[in-house]
Formats: structure tokens, C-alpha cells, sequence
């Protein structure tokens, strides 16, 4: 599930059903073969996740690493996020496209594929998605959807709502 406290990948995979762990291991196959340099493979929010490590980009607006693609298995289905799609709108119309043109049924959210079986998902796509955004280019993308802000503060202040006045509550007679 998504909330399973792993120490590794490894442990995470041992931890899912059989059919599962097959599914998710070979499309995790078919990420690290394409996976650029410069990314790294980390249980991340219950997730096998592939990230910018903090060495390379140390300022994220969370403090955690800047996540690609994550895979996980959910109650009913498993998911493979795909950020980088979610961010650039040129990459998510090509990757529709291909989805599509390999005969597959997309069943996406903003980033969220989800899919039940490993049939569901055509490999070279994935592969393809994951090869074409190295981390120079990622990073780049991160910086142009972040916007600057002011030295100082980082945050405006929010104005405190009033208290509501309560009314005395009134006494019904008997």
C-alpha cells in the first residue's frame, strides 16, 4: 500500500501480493533502463520513487528531493506518477498520443497512471517518457514553475479572522 513503512526497494517489493511485485518490477525494469543520469531510485512517501537527489538541487520547496516518477501499489490499483508530464504540457500531449497509439487505454489523472494489470501499461512508452527529461532540463522546468519571490519574508502574512461574537444561549422554560 502506499503508507508501508519500507527500508528499501527491495523490501517494499518482497511486501507486495505476487502478482503485484511482478507488475511493478518490470516496469521499474523499464525506468532504469531509461532513466537518465543524474537521478536516483528511493522509497519516498511509501512510493519507489525516482528523484533529483538534494546534492543536485538542495533548495525544493518541501526539503525533500524533486521527484520524476514513482510507482506504488494502491488499495485498488496501482500507480505510476509521472511528474514531469504534469509540468509540461508539450511532453503530456506526446505522451497521450503515444499511449494511445499503442492501443492502450489511459486511465490518468494530472500525473496519476493507473492501471490493474501490466498489460495495461505499453513499456516502451514509459521508458520513452522517463529518457526524454534529463536533469538539467527537469531542474530548468522546476525553477520556471517556482515563482520568485522577495528576499526577506518569504511568505505574506495572513490576516487573523476575527473571533465570531457568540450569542448567550437562552433558557427555554419548562
Amino acid at each position: 500500500m502506499a503508507s508501508s513503512p519500507r527500508a528499501s526497494v527491495d523490501e517494499y517489493l518482497a511486501s507486495l501480493p505476487a502478482d503485484r511485485r511482478d507488475a511493478i518490477a518490470t516496469i521499474r525494469k523499464a525506468i532504469l533502463r531509461n532513466l537518465p543520469r543524474g537521478y536516483e531510485e528511493r522509497l519516498m512517501a511509501g512510493m519507489i520513487a525516482y528523484v533529483v537527489p538534494l546534492s543536485r538541487l538542495p533548495k525544493t520547496y518541501n526539503g525533500q528531493p524533486l521527484m520524476l516518477a514513482a510507482l506504488a501499489s494502491q488499495k485498488q490499483h496501482m500507480s505510476l506518477y509521472l511528474l514531469s508530464v504534469y509540468g509540461h504540457e508539450g511532453l503530456r500531449a506526446w505522451f497521450e498520443q503515444a499511449w494511445r497509439a499503442a492501443g492502450k487505454k489511459l486511465d490518468m489523472g494530472k500525473s496519476c497512471v493507473r492501471f490493474r494489470r501490466l498489460e495495461d501499461i505499453p513499456l516502451a512508452v514509459v521508458g520513452e517518457t522517463i529518457a526524454r527529461v534529463d536533469v538539467d532540463r527537469y531542474v530548468e522546468q522546476y525553477h520556471a514553475a517556482r515563482p520568485a519571490r522577495p528576499r526577506g519574508d518569504a511568505r505574506p502574512r495572513r490576516r487573523r479572522p476575527r473571533p465570531r461574537r457568540r450569542r448567550p444561549r437562552l433558557r427555554r422554560r419548562p
